[in-house]
């Protein structure tokens, strides 16, 4: 017999005992070899998961819990995966185990787990720090397998070959590196490819931790002192409880793989959540920008028309309770354009500050309101007690005015017009008094300028002359002659193209000649012509889009402005419908404009009609953006395609930094929301310039082209088409000329 040493109670031979008959007929259940299989992949799969969530788990309370319920894994795989393959081996010799050793190997299992996910939890580690955590936990997965044979009671005695026993070890700590290396490798990926690779991965390292087991089986003898009387094995449940480690132990994996999953699609959740409340507080700020600056002048400082009109319904509200008097005062420089052209947009600035100055310091008290209505256009409201007290404060407005300014090394005296409307004698609505105060405005520049006009019953020329008008229109509406579309071009700055037109009605008048509709529109809006005035542009320009389709160009669209009123009708969707079908257009080449204050007047019916029309397949466009009241919450409910960003923002650019934060957000905003941007009035290379920069989808303004009718559209589609990439201040001078309104 060769000689035998006993090490911590296990017995290693070199030779085979002469004294003791040794049992060569042991076996395993195939069945049960293949579950403690499943089970060690499981276990290694479930590692891998547990790797994954301690790398990406933000809180370190999260990273603590992963690392324990990974440490759990991997050691239930590991244990169960050796029990069950006790409980496959087979030996003719009755075979118990002790309970308590094999829940002491259950323990080991556990710390050297633990060190696998304490290894694993750290951010970085070298091929250094991996081996020589393997050591450790490849020693304490040997030290359970042994420990756990050392449970083993029988009448014969367990031996272990030396060599199989080292090889044993030598693969726990291969399959312990190799299971560190490619968690550190797998924790960080994603999508299908990175899932394939874990379940390969966790195949090879089922099978690593196997082998190990079934090599220290293989170093495993069992022999049978002699003398001894052979116990047969009796009836034993070996299989049963396999089963029953296996299911409970999957379930525990499968389970913590499970909550493992819920916790990443919950963490993915709240990032998520996070960014959009970053985002929403982002647009919360934008939006609190826009509705400051909104309501002032950034050049004077003044409250603008917006601001004006909200504080004119509180005063007016005020004094129709009090039975107290106010007046409009409506101021216009004398022949500022000159300054502009003369000196230059900036030296205009200029002016207009010192001009508000003047103004401002006319006024009596904080009671009175001074407001900028753009260009040179300025307003104040006062309070009255007699109509005398107006035309005083106009007086000093224009005294003050007289005096000297120096300007561009020039030394020069304005002058200015006033118009005044009293309440309530030429008004009771905002509406009425303004518009009495602007008449008496166009009175006082009609006389020499220089003056001051109250609104009188001698206006009521002017208001005969709307009448007509206003008769003049129904007629051309229903004869169908005078009224024109002229279309100006909507340039895609993506692909260098016109891609849009924009649909701009005109009126050739008999007697006055050719209107543009700041002319008109009003009057019809006044009248209830508007709808009518919507409805034959609607119509017209679906039949220009055929005739468009026609002379090759199937793919420009056109986009047609809606009115307030005209969005209040249920019929609109149907009306769209049949030009569409009259013209034998296709509706994906039609864009309905509407402003921000005609979508928020009714909601609710505004957002059901919007979607009748959306589903027809035309597009809808937000127009003059920032100029309105439109409110976030409500604008990302619309079902909108395009936001169209007023010119009053772009025409400061490059001037004006506010006006550029302000258009950037408007894009970023948009952008979030899924629109796209067009920017119109867009009149320099210097504007066209930056909104290119700022990711801007389209620009149209005199830039490109003024409008022109259907009949000298091709040759300016083809003329601006062909500047693709030759873009310089140069090639976008105005070929077209500026002359014509919007």
């Amino acid at each position: 017999m060769g000689h035998a040493m006993e090490w911590l109670g296990l017995h290693f031979i070199s030779e085979l005992p002469e004294s003791g008959q040794v049992i060569l007929n042991c076996r395993h259940d195939p069945f049960l070899v293949l579950l403690a299989y499943l089970v060690a992949c499981a276990g290694s799969f479930a590692t891998l998961d547990m790797a994954e969530r301690v790398a990406h788990a933000e809180k370190k309370a999260s990273q603590r819990l992963w690392r324990w319920v990974g440490a759990g894994c991997l050691a239930g795989g590991i244990w169960a995966m050796h029990f069950i393959g006790m409980l496959a081996f087979q030996a003719p010799v009755a075979i118990h185990y002790q309970l308590s050793i094999t829940l002491v190997s259950l323990l080991i299992a556990l710390l050297a787990s633990w060190l696998a996910m304490h290894t694993l939890s750290f951010a970085q580690l070298s091929f250094w720090q991996c081996f020589k955590a393997a050591i450790g936990i490849g020693l304490g997965i040997a030290a359970m397998h042994y420990v756990g044979m050392s449970a083993l009671r029988s009448q014969a005695q367990a031996y272990y070959q030396p060599l199989l026993f080292s090889l044993s070890i030598v693969i726990a700590i291969g399959a312990s590196l190799a299971a560190l290396l490619l968690s550190t490798y797998l924790r960080n990926g994603a999508g299908l490819l990175h899932q394939l690779l874990k379940y390969g991965a966790s195949l090879v390292l089922g099978a690593g931790i196997l082998s190990m087991h079934f090599t220290g089986m293989a170093a495993f003898n069992l022999v049978l002192p002699t003398g001894s009387l052979l116990t047969e094995p009796g009836e034993n449940n070996h299989l049963q409880l396999g089963l029953t480690v296996a299911i409970m132990t999957l379930l525990i994996i499968g389970s913590s793989i499970s909550a493992a999953l819920a916790d990443k699609k919950l963490q993915h959740k709240e990032n998520d959540l996070q960014r959009v409340n970053s985002l929403l507080s982002q647009l919360d700020q934008a939006r609190m920008s826009l509705q400051q600056v909104a309501h002032y002048d950034p050049l004077t400082n003044l409250i603008n028309r917006r601001g004006f009109n909200q504080l004119f319904a509180e005063k007016l509200s005020q004094k129709t309770s009090e039975s107290g008097m106010l007046a409009v005062l409506f101021l216009d420089i004398d022949h500022f354009k000159r300054i502009n052209d003369s000196l230059g947009h900036d030296a205009g600035d200029e002016l207009l500050k010192v001009l508000a100055g003047h103004i401002r310091s006319s006024i009596r008290s904080h009671e009175d309101v001074v407001a900028r209505f753009g260009g040179d256009e300025f307003c104040i409201l006062i309070d009255l007690h007699d109509r005398e007290e107006a035309r005083h404060m106009a007086q000093r407005i224009m005294q003050k005015m007289k005096e000297p300014i120096e300007l561009a090394g020039r030394r020069m005296v304005m002058t200015t017009s006033i118009g005044i409307s009293v309440f309530p004698e030429d008004g009771k609505t905002c509406e009425e008094l303004l518009k009495n105060a602007d008449l008496a405005l166009y009175q006082s520049k009609g006389s020499g300028r220089n003056g001051l006009n109250f609104f009188s019953a001698n206006l009521k020329a002017r208001a005969t002359l709307e009448l007509q008008l206003e008769e003049e229109l129904r007629h051309a509406l229903r004869e169908d002659t005078g009224l024109l579309l002229y279309y100006q071009p909507i340039y895609d700055l993506k692909t260098g193209q016109v891609s849009k037109l924009e649909a701009l009605i005109r009126w050739q008048h008999p007697t006055h000649g050719f209107l543009a509709p700041d002319r008109f529109i009003t009057i019809a809006e006044a009248n209830g012509l508007i709808t009518e005035l919507d409805h034959w542009v609607l119509r017209k320009a679906c039949e220009d889009l055929g005739e468009l389709s026609r002379q090759g160009c199937e793919e420009l669209r056109i986009a047609v402005n809606c009115s307030p009123l005209t969005l209040e009708r249920e019929e609109l969707a149907a009306e769209i419908e049949q030009a569409l079908l009259d013209a034998q257009v296709a509706p994906q080449r039609l864009e309905l404009e509407v402003t921000e204050n005609a979508l928020m007047g009714n909601i609710a019916d505004t957002l059901v009609l919007l979607r009748q029309i959306r589903a027809l397949g035309v597009s809808l466009s937000i127009d003059d953006f920032g100029t309105g009241y439109s409110s976030l919450a409500y604008l990302k409910r619309l079902p909108l395609n395009t936001l169209k960003i007023d010119r009053s923002f772009i025409q400061d650019i490059p001037n004006s930094t506010q006006d550029m934060e302000i258009v950037q957000a408007i894009i970023a905003m948009a952008h979030t929301l899924h629109l796209d941007v067009v920017t119109e009035g867009v009149e320099t290379f210097e504007q066209y310039q930056f909104l290119e920069s700022q990711g801007c989808d389209f620009v149209q303004g005199y830039l490109l082209s003024r409008p022109v009718p259907l009949a000298e559209l091709h040759p300016v589609l083809k003329e601006i088409n062909q500047r693709k990439n030759t873009y310089s201040a140069t090639s976008l001078s105005l070929v077209h000329g500026t002359s014509a309104l919007m």
